[in-house]
């Protein structure tokens, strides 16, 4: 009869290793690009967006911080509004050096799926302390009528 010793088994291995390995890998690689040699943390999306509706109108308001309303431009097209606009970097700061730096600046557009059909001639939108607020009318097809029965 043989005798194994401990010491000579293989190491036990976790089938489940590999698939963290990767996912760690995979969140990593979502977490930062490289652009031009130089490593970039990725925003999340921006700018969070929040929608609901009332009786005859959606609402969207967005966080904005930062952004100036002469540098935004928001566009319906179909069942789609979008959200372009920019933040403008503070890098002019002469002997600033970060010790970190979260607040995202540039460019950016977002484009989201409305809900509901909109009438796209009545769309209001103000900017008021960084909150964007874009009030969307209903589409007339879809606003409650109330339908008057009359005896004859």
């Amino acid at each position: 009869m043989a005798f194994i010793r401990f010491a000579d088994r293989p190491a036990f291995r976790n089938p489940w290793a590999e698939f963290e390995r990767i996912r760690q890998g995979l969140d990593e690689l979502s977490r930062s690009y490289v652009d031009k040699g130089k490593v970039q943390s990725r925003a999340n999306v921006y700018p969070a967006l929040n929608i609901y509706e009332e009786a005859d109108r959606v609402i969207v308001t967005a966080e904005l911080p930062g952004v100036k309303a002469e540098d935004l431009e928001l566009s319906i097209e179909g069942d789609t509004l979008t959200l372009q606009g920019k933040r403008d970097s503070r890098l002019s700061e002469a002997g600033v050096s970060y010790h970190r730096r979260e607040i995202e600046s540039g460019s950016f557009s977002r484009a989201v799926a409305l809900p509901i059909k909109v009438d796209s001639e009545h769309v209001g939108a103000k900017l008021n302390n960084g909150i964007l607020t874009i009030t969307l009318m209903k589409a007339s097809e879809l606003t409650p009528r109330q339908i008057k029965v009359t005896a004859e």
